[in-house]
């Protein structure tokens, strides 16, 4: 039976549309009763925007019943209240009371004070809405500490004072998109080209904005988007500041520092309190000045926070034992809990070092003066002293509050000539280390060659790494790029640091006081059973089922060390690895095989080690000056704060690199080089050169006619046809086609051929890719019939 046909004006739509539909109905607005039909006065107008927050004229008018001429001096009396600062807009319709601000509301960040507070402006607001100090809370800290420009959804709560303060409920991204760009002058426009190489953007300048006319080819610029872009072609920006320009020297770092956003600087109460720090005195401390430290670092290092001693135990209970010594810098008594250089320092979280400046966690009055243990000068220290046995376990240990005068400042290179015999290398004094050879330098081996054996029994993860080094000039020139040597002076001061690390996690751990563990996770199940699944392709067996242990990923490094897979084996096991940060939790430290771990030696560069530090001056009762409540209370937060820093600080100097390095090859296109493959993607080949360690793109649209498919197991692009291989590791010879300066970008011509093909190896079905692109999934398209077969 049909259904009988209801009225146009009865159906189910138009009942809901006179009820009135939420997606057309007009807001509703507070009101307790319906007010009296007709204009109402200014205070009662006041009153109802007060409780509405606030309200579109329209919205005003439907309230009060207001038609024809009331409408039209409604408009007057707004108009009029808005002259005399009763009212203020919000938004482009919007009216409220004249400085009044909703519960919740979004808002950009707009400026930081001299104590390093942000304030925030509500987005809709006008003038007569003032600045809000944004407090400090929990929520965040997920995504690193809010910055100026950056858009948030806060609530906002009256303080006993009158004042208002807001408070973070959700990061919104940034107000408007900023950019920093290099000025490209054209014919007909000025565009700015992003220095991000993932960048596909390009904006363009209106000539009539002030200063515009004055920019430089090569200015590099911060812009913002202003006006609403097309579809296609660059969108309109605005220039909000000058920042330098592309063919200045030291351009590379400050493009990174601008790109990531690294805090540069101190605010001025910051400073003051540096400047006012005062040279210690044994007031408190126990005096360590007859013990010979010495400092032991980079040759271009530009602060000294760790010194070390050893000596042979005397107790005759621990016969061919030795004991160690680690001095650090006491921070701590410098950058006090609360004040505004603790402040700055945790908005850093640590020392930002690119290859012709440093951008310090602390102003160089304490980075380079007072905190960093110069030769001959007294400094206040935090020590430990270690005990070790004869077969290089730690027995036991104790923490010192003392003051030190180091003895002397050696460089890594300078103290290995020393042990070796030899010369150090051009440029370093070769009377320095010398006479420390046997009342200093030959203890300090003996005791490291013996906390090796302890180390051989932990067995840490021995991936090997490849660094360089950017020597710069005085100008700002490169001079040369160099692979950093790997000398048993690193080890032995890492192996000493790492011992020091470990007993102030102990420490901490045994007076059960809260504090910042270095963690690094075991890898997940899903990166080993790719290992396993690409040592399968070698023939290296790996069995899927077996726990992930240090031993046994050193156990294959050393199996293959000697083999042609020596290079691609030592990159995939890395890749299996987890990343290390910052946690309140400890879960242990895979990488180094240590159940105990967090960071304590280099308080002038890392917030976590001044945490420590803190951590232990209250828990052994060394001063008033130790870990407060408060931090006790944020110090997830601070875990997750600094790890958000340290992995910004990274990618600055990681970028930093790549330009440096794109500038000093820029000379060389056209040039061949040797390299290896270091990444496989869809889109091409990642080749680092043995001679620089620069990493560049070979497009696969260059490999060749043949279509390439990226096997992820085989870490390899496949041939389609062919199943020659591009694998990871595979050493190749290339050409350099670009190099980019400003954006760090290298592209490279492929001169090598591919390995042949694997018959033991699955190969990519032959056409898939094509008949991919004639037959679409899901069958023939919707109306077209199947023809009958002839």
């Amino acid at each position: 039976m049909a259904k009988p046909r209801l009225p146009k004006s009865a159906s189910p739509k138009s009942a809901r549309a006179k009820a009135g539909s939420p997606k057309t109905a007009p807001p509703k607005l507070p009101s307790k009763a319906r007010p009296p039909a007709g204009l109402p006065d200014k205070e009662t107008l006041l009153a109802f925007l007060r409780d509405a927050g606030e309200a579109a004229k329209a919205d005003i008018a439907r309230h009060f019943g207001l038609k024809g001429g009331d409408r039209r001096a409604l408009r007057e009396m707004i108009r009029e209240m808005e002259a005399q600062g009763q009212l203020g807009k919000r938004g482009r319709r919007g009216f409220a009371e004249a400085g009044s601000l909703p519960p919740v509301g979004v808002v950009d960040v707009v400026e930081r004070d001299g104590d390093g507070d942000l304030f925030v402006k509500l987005t809709k607001g006008d003038d007569d809405v003032a600045p809000v100090r944004l407090a400090p809370d929990r929520n965040e800290a997920a995504a690193g500490a809010p910055g100026l420009g950056d858009r948030l959804l806060v609530r906002f709560e009256k303080l006993e004072s009158g004042e208002y303060e807001a408070r973070l409920i959700k990061r919104l991204g940034q107000s408007a998109h900023k950019v920093l760009g290099v000025v490209r002058k054209q014919r007909r426009e000025i565009r700015v080209e992003p220095v991000d190489r993932k960048s596909k953007d390009s904006y363009v300048l209106d000539p009539a904005q002030p200063g515009v006319m004055d920019l430089r080819e090569g200015d590099l610029v911060v812009v913002q988007q202003a006006g609403h872009a097309g579809r296609y072609g660059p969108k309109p920006c605005r220039v909000l500041e000058t920042v330098g320009h592309e063919e200045d020297p030291r351009a590379a770092s400050l493009i990174a520092i601008h790109s990531h956003g690294i805090p540069t600087g101190f605010s001025e109460a910051a400073e003051e309190e540096a400047a006012a720090a005062k040279p210690p005195t044994l007031e408190g401390r126990e005096d360590l000045r007859d013990l010979p430290f010495v400092t032991i670092d980079p040759v271009d290092a530009r602060d000294h926070d760790d010194a070390v001693y050893a000596h042979p135990d005397e107790d005759e209970h621990n016969k061919g034992g030795w004991i160690v010594w680690v001095a650090i810098a006491d921070v701590a008594a410098y950058v006090r809990p609360g004040s505004a250089l603790d402040r700055d320092a945790r908005d850093k979280g640590n020392s930002v070092y690119f290859p012709d400046r440093v951008e310090p966690m602390l102003p160089e009055t304490l980075s380079n003066g007072l905190c960093s243990l110069r030769e001959g000068e007294n400094r206040a220290t935090l020590a430990v002293r270690m005990v070790f046995d004869k077969s290089g376990r730690k027995k036991s240990h104790r923490f010192v509050r003392g003051l030190m005068r180091s003895a002397a400042k050696l460089s890594y290179e300078q103290a290995q000539a020393a042990i070796d015999g030899t010369p150090p290398p051009a440029g370093q004094d070769p009377d320095k280390a010398p006479p420390l050879l046997d009342p200093i330098l030959k203890p300090l081996w003996e005791a490291f060659r013996l906390m090796g054996k302890g180390r051989e029994q932990r067995s840490p993860l021995a991936i090997e790494s490849d660094e360089r080094r950017i020597v710069i000039t005085k100008a700002g020139e490169i001079a040369s790029i160099t692979r950093r040597a790997s000398l048993e002076a690193h080890k032995l001061i890492e192996e000493m640091m790492i011992q020091a690390n470990v007993s102030a996690a102990e420490s901490l751990e045994a007076k059960r006081t809260p504090l910042i563990y270095r963690v690094h996770d075991t890898p997940s199940l899903e990166k080993v059973q790719n290992l396993a699944d690409f040592l399968h392709t070698l023939e290296i067996r790996w069995n899927k089922g077996e726990a992930p242990q240090t031993a046994r990923f050193n156990q294959l490094l050393a199996e293959t060390r000697e083999s042609p897979h020596a290079a691609i084996i030592n990159e995939v096991v890395l890749r299996t690895q987890m990343q290390a940060h910052y946690s309140s939790d400890n879960i242990g430290h895979f990488g180094l095989n240590l159940a105990k771990y967090a960071h304590f030696t280099s308080p002038i560069r890392r917030y976590a080690d001044l945490i420590v530090h803190r951590a232990l001056i209250r828990a052994l009762g060394l001063g008033d000056d130790g870990l407060t409540d408060q931090d006790i209370a944020r110090i997830k937060d601070t875990a997750e704060v600094i790890t958000h820093a340290e992995r910004r600080a990274m990618a600055a100097e990681r970028d930093a690199t790549d330009r440096y390095i794109a500038s000093f090859l820029a000379d060389r296109v056209g040039a061949t080089f040797a390299g290896r493959i270091t990444g496989v993607t869809r889109f091409g080949l990642f080749v680092k050169l043995d001679e620089t360690g620069a990493d560049g793109l070979v497009p696969i649209s260059g490999l060749g006619e043949e279509f390439f498919v990226h096997d992820e197991k085989l870490h390899s692009l496949v041939g389609e046809r062919t199943g020659k291989r591009w694998p990871l590791g595979l050493s190749v010879e290339i050409r350099l086609r670009e190099a980019t300066p400003v954006t760090g970008g290298l592209l490279f011509e492929m001169l090598s051929d591919p390995v042949p093909a694997d018959p033991n190896l699955p190969r990519p079905r032959l056409g898939a890719r094509r008949q991919a692109a004639i037959k679409p999934r899901g069958g023939l398209p919707k109306g077209v019939r199947r023809g009958k077969r002839r």
